[in-house]
Parts: C-alpha cells; sequence; structure tokens
C-alpha cells in the first residue's frame, strides 16, 4: 500500500461504459488506502415505467436518479477522509441526462427545469479535487463490454456509446469547471499490466503531490 499524508480529499472517476471506472477506483482505493465509493442508484421505483414509455417517464427517472446522486454527494462532503468514487453526479448530469435530451427522450421543459435545479443543488457541492478522466475510443469500449459479458450490456447500441463518447468530451473540456486528468487508456490494460497502473498513479502523484516530473510520465 502507498503511504501519503492524509489529505481530505474528493477523487472522482470518469469514463464511459467500459471504461474501466470501478475497476480504477477499487485499485486507487487499494493502493493509496482512500475510501472507494460507488453508485447507489441500481434501484429506481421509475425504471419499469421508464421502459414501458421513455419520453414519459425521463423527468421522474432523471430526478430520482439526481436525488440519490446528491444524497451520495452529502456522504462524500461529511466524510471526514479522502474519497475515491466512480462517477461523480457532475457526470450523471451533464453527460447522461443531457445525452438523453438531445436524443429526444426528455423534453425542453423538462430538461431545462431538471437543469435549473441542479444548478441550485450545486451551490451546496463540492468539485472534486482532481477528476481522472478514462478516455476511451468506442472500438476499445466495445471490445471491454463484449469481454466482460455483462447479459444487460449484450443489447447496447454503438450509437448510443457514440453519443455518449461525444458528450463525454464536451463534459470534460467546455463543461466542467474542476481540476481534470486525462488518461489515454485505448492502449492500457491497468489491471493486468503493473507498468500501466504504475503510470497512472505517477501523474496522479504528480498532480495531486508534485512528486513526479512531466518526463516520468511517459
Amino acid at each position: 500500500m502507498y503511504l501519503c499524508k492524509e489529505f481530505d480529499m474528493y477523487i472522482a472517476i470518469a469514463g464511459n461504459i467500459g471504461a474501466g471506472k470501478t475497476t480504477l477506483t477499487k485499485m486507487l482505493a487499494k493502493y493509496y488506502g482512500w475510501e472507494p465509493r460507488f453508485e447507489s442508484v441500481g434501484f429506481n421505483p421509475y425504471l419499469e415505467d421508464y421502459y414501458t414509455d421513455i419520453r414519459r417517464w425521463s423527468f421522474c427517472l432523471e430526478t430520482y436518479f439526481l436525488k440519490e446522486r446528491f444524497r451520495d454527494m452529502l456522504a462524500v462532503m461529511e466524510s471526514g477522509h479522502t474519497i475515491v468514487q466512480d462517477r461523480s453526479i457532475f457526470e450523471g448530469v451533464h453527460v447522461f441526462v443531457t445525452n438523453n435530451y438531445r436524443r429526444g427522450d426528455l423534453s425542453e421543459r423538462d430538461y431545462n427545469t431538471y437543469m435549473e435545479l441542479f444548478e441550485h443543488m450545486k451551490s451546496m457541492m463540492r468539485l472534486p479535487d482532481l477528476m481522472i478522466y478514462l478516455r476511451k475510443s468506442v472500438p476499445a469500449l466495445i471490445a471491454q463490454i463484449q469481454r466482460r459479458g455483462r447479459e444487460y450490456e449484450k443489447g447496447m447500441q454503438i450509437d448510443y456509446l457514440k453519443d455518449l463518447n461525444e458528450r463525454y468530451e464536451d463534459f470534460i473540456y467546455h463543461q466542467y469547471e474542476g481540476r481534470v486528468l486525462v488518461i489515454e487508456s485505448d492502449e492500457m490494460d491497468f489491471e493486468n499490466n503493473p507498468e500501466d497502473f504504475r503510470k497512472i498513479v505517477n501523474r496522479i502523484d504528480a498532480e495531486l503531490f508534485g512528486l513526479f516530473s512531466e518526463q516520468n510520465w511517459k
């Protein structure tokens, strides 16, 4: 385990479906001794209705998710020690909700109401000290999704992943106001290759603690 000074930090891991967020969250938590946090939004009472009539129930579904993510954020802020989180409320809003709006599954009126509510919530929230963005191309995402073989992901459309990737690019480079570390992960296997994981932690150390120069990242 890596021993570092105790800081009350908040680290978020961002990335599309299949990018490796959960795996990296667990590995960083173990390496640094940070507390891992994962989305607790698996249950949603609107889910069954949503799949029956997506446009009718999108606002209800997403508002419930927002409520749960906001509760998670409050828990992070009250924890008193360093947290590493698999997907933050910020990408839940700016990537997934915005994607639903762009695809026509959320009306403009509902989207504007939702975003106004989020802006009020945001005034009470803390930006991550560092957001780590696992940047991955659509072909690499598809390959990873196929490898892990989750039943509920088998019907996922390529266009959906492509749309999400576009939303992630806009979010990271144009919408998000905080500090971001971009990891180009197409050629990485940080779960099984210790050298790839070392490259990531070296870059994190440089960002958070100033321990390495840029030449050590390559």
